[in-house]
């Protein structure tokens, strides 16, 4: 990982601390013990590993990632969005940096119109919000999702550019989740997934995305799932019972 991108990984996972703290989803005492074992991952390289949230939530136990997500769906106004099950455009795919999104845990998904849309596990992380907020000319519609659903879609993604996938007739690309078990390449000799790989999930029908504000709700995950952290045991985080705002308002017309 370059320096700039360590940097950027250090201060999101320093501010996403202070915001889980300001919230009262942790004890200060915990994120400090989690601040330690940070370093030691960022210090082996382990971009996968390399998140306070992480560490909180799987080694510790000191934090439930659906308690996050409700709160920022409560008090944030953030929607939800798994992409396992998301047709994320190949403009958009091939344009994302894989490794600004590891250093800040948030995915470019979409686009409408001057409209960006964010998958994010950090968005209590005041620089990851700065950093996105600088890459684009217009408004972003922020959605909460999990580290595993982010680093599942990165994984992925890095796989694909070095083996991409084989088109489908018609020419149009498989959508992630969508198509058998091995017509994906297998991830690079070497690397491993820290989290579980999902069972496939039926894209919208006709293939088309999800229409612009849908919010998709997360599955449930199994205890029988292999854990982020070796030697770790993931409990479910069930999120299917979590409130969803409504669909974000369509932009005002412009006026002539």
């Amino acid at each position: 990982m370059l320096p700039e991108h360590r940097q950027l990984l250090m201060r999101s996972n320093r501010l996403l601390g202070a915001g889980l703290v300001e919230a009262n989803l942790v004890k200060l005492d915990d994120l400090e013990k989690a601040n330690e074992k940070l370093l030691e991952l960022m210090s082996a390289d382990e971009p996968r590993q390399s998140t306070v949230l992480g560490i909180l939530a799987y080694q510790m136990k000191a934090l439930r990632e659906e308690d996050l997500l409700q709160h920022i769906v409560d008090n944030e106004g953030c929607g939800l969005v798994d992409l396992r099950g998301y047709d994320v455009p190949d403009e958009v795919r091939k344009n994302t940096d894989i490794n600004t999104c590891w250093a800040t845990w948030s995915v470019p998904f979409d686009h409408d119109e001057d409209f960006h849309f964010i998958a994010t596990a950090y968005y209590l992380s005041p620089a990851v919000r700065s950093f996105w907020e600088k890459q684009y000319t217009g408004p972003i519609l922020w959605f909460g999702s999990t580290i595993e659903i982010i680093a599942d879609y990165l994984e992925k993604l890095a796989a694909d550019r070095i083996a991409p996938m084989p088109a489908v007739p018609g020419g149009s690309p498989t959508p992630f989740g969508t198509g058998p078990a091995t017509s994906r390449a297998p991830f690079p000799t070497g690397s491993r997934s820290p989290f579980p790989t999902p069972a496939p999930s039926a894209a919208p029908a006709g293939g088309a995305r999800a229409p612009f504000g849908t919010i998709a709700p997360f599955p449930a995950r199994t205890t029988g799932s292999a854990p982020p952290f070796p030697g770790k045991t993931v409990e479910p985080v069930p999120l299917a019972h979590l409130k969803t705002p409504p669909p974000p308002a369509p932009p005002p017309a412009k006026r002539t």
